[in-house]
């Protein structure tokens, strides 16, 4: 199981949002920082969401987001605000990013997300955003009425692989992954499905793993001391030599 730790960059400065919501944040720090320490703790991919993108399409961290992939050697995964060829081009070729998460286009823009995996392949990553068994969009502030299933299948039609399949009702709360709901998309789906939203402790880690999941992101745990990155990617390492 691949573990992507996540920084999740506001006004240019790493947070945590609670269920998504700006109005409850707690900063930790400069990006930068996090990004060289999830590394030296031997991470080999990381998570970066800007979340000014996806709230309004703001520009305002491209600088931070160019500083990270600059200051890491592993790859970096970037979501957020992908809405335009222009955006994901830029990030891909310009920033350093080496995958975008598409999330809202998949939904609204379908045309986007056939043109971005026709020219980027397997670089594009989905993003499937669910609470109450529906799909949100624009920075979770929107409702759909796609569910994660369908969502799958729209990215799955396009060639997409990989997903990172959030519970907006437990992200960023510290309240325990959602198993069921995560491996049963990754059955039905028969894509690689990453868990993300409420993964607190070694315990989330060990399920996800022993369920065979294709991947988790980490988040508040490990800003928060909940759970320590290079215990739980030793916990990953005892299921592959399983």
């Amino acid at each position: 199981m691949i573990l992507f730790p996540a920084i999740d960059i506001l006004d240019g400065i790493a947070v945590r949002l609670k269920y998504g919501m700006r109005s409850d944040v707690t900063h930790y720090g400069a990006p930068c920082d996090a990004a060289k320490r999830w590394q030296d703790a031997g991470a080999t991919i990381l998570h970066v969401v800007d979340l000014n993108g996806a709230f309004d399409a703001s520009e305002v961290n491209f600088g931070v987001i160019e500083g990270i992939a600059a200051a890491v050697n592993i790859p970096v995964q970037l979501g957020g605000g992908m809405r335009s060829m222009d955006r994901i081009s830029r990030c891909l070729e310009q920033l350093g990013i080496a995958r975008a998460v598409l999330g809202t286009a998949v939904i609204l823009q379908p045309d986007l997300l056939q043109t971005a995996c026709d020219k980027y392949g397997a670089r594009i990553v989905g993003g499937v955003d669910c609470k109450d068994g529906r799909v949100r969009i624009n920075g979770w502030v929107g409702d759909s009425s796609v569910t994660a299933l369908e969502a799958a299948g729209l990215l799955k039609n396009k060639g997409v692989e990989d997903l990172v399949f959030t519970d907006v009702s437990r992200d960023g709360a510290l309240s325990g992954v959602n198993l069921d709901a995560t491996m049963r998309l990754a059955a039905d789906s028969g894509m690689n499905v990453i868990a993300s939203g409420g993964i607190k402790d070694e315990n989330d880690v060990r399920r996800l793993a022993e369920a065979g999941c294709y991947g988790a992101i980490l988040g508040r745990s490990l800003y928060e001391g909940s759970l320590d990155f290079r215990r739980a990617m030793a916990i990953t390492e005892e299921y592959k030599r399983c």
